[in-house]
């Protein structure tokens, strides 16, 4: 079994994901902000441009999903930045320190966005060969996997999973969709017609781990499922397994981006992306059904 060091791993999905993995007999051990008596917990701090060494030396394979959270607040230009050097420059510390300490380290496995296609919405279906969008969201996602792939110059196996909406009965982006839609003033965002690329918390982790496990994971994978819905088919089933009544009209995208500024733009846009890849190397997804998936968790 692999020794796995993981970034964020005391977030919604780091915290499933290290159980996922020790459940299946690996070691695990996170780096954290904060300083710890825990032999698995271990500091580091990316304004010092300081890592625990022996985190770095003990590590088969690093899961790297630390990033402030892209819609927790607007996107101000302190924030912006905050975005983008919260994952830039911890990748890039990282890096330094396996080429400094662990250049045999066996894999480097690191969260993206779809945001990397841009917050836009078209008929297109995207795939991991089309070229980055020109907005914010794209920027981000851009120079997020850009550092990422510094690790193949060590010849270090490397892998991205552009993650779409990952849906959780924990918490996450469902709890927020469905909270108002409990209080009975739930409602589709602006046209309703954005698509939501989506994937159960379940299937995420696991693609994760394949990516420890199944070495033929090499490079960028799309994380989303098969399934493509729209906020207003997300909205409707929603209601439908709380057995909720939608009465008002569409929240209006003008309402939004007066509420949230340019953060909206996640909220009332969206394009499909493809999952071929990352089933053509064998991975298999357990939810492919919305429906299905928020009944089991809604329920």
């Amino acid at each position: 079994m692999a020794s796995i060091l993981i970034t964020g791993g005391s977030g919604l999905i780091g915290s499933y994901l290290s159980n996922l993995l020790k459940s299946k007999g690996h070691s695990v051990s996170i780096l954290s902000r904060k300083k710890s008596s825990d032999p698995s917990i271990f500091y580091w701090d990316i304004t010092n441009n300081y890592i625990d060494p022996e985190a770095i030396i003990s590590a088969e394979y690093i899961i790297h999903l630390a990033g402030a959270g892209i819609a927790d607040k607007r996107w101000t230009s302190a924030r912006k930045k905050n975005l983008i050097d919260s994952r830039v420059k911890s990748t890039n510390l990282i890096y330094n320190k396996v080429k400094e300490l662990n250049p045999n380290l066996k894999g480097f496995i690191s969260a993206s966005g779809i945001g990397f296609y841009g917050a836009i919405t078209s008929e297109k279906i995207y795939n991991e060969n089309d070229a980055p969008y020109n907005d914010f969201l794209s920027k981000v996602c851009v120079l997020w996997e850009k550092s990422a792939l510094q690790f193949n110059s060590l010849n270090i196996r490397t892998v991205i999973l552009r993650t779409g909406i990952v849906l959780s009965k924990e918490g996450g982006a469902l709890k927020k969709i469905i909270k108002p839609i409990k209080l009975g003033f739930g409602a589709a965002l602006g046209s309703g017609k954005q698509y939501m690329p989506w994937i159960a918390m379940e299937d995420l982790c696991n693609m994760y781990v394949s990516s420890i496990e199944n070495t033929n994971f090499k490079g960028v994978y799309n994380a989303a499922s098969p399934e493509h819905i729209t906020n207003n088919e997300l909205t409707k089933l929603s209601a439908k397994i709380l057995k909720k009544p939608l009465w008002l009209p569409n929240a209006p995208s003008f309402i939004l981006k007066i509420l949230l500024g340019e953060l909206a733009v996640i909220l009332l846009e969206g394009s499909r992306v493809s999952s071929e890849k990352v089933k053509n190397i064998g991975f298999k997804f357990e939810y492919t059904s919305l429906e299905k998936y928020l009944n089991k968790i809604l329920n």
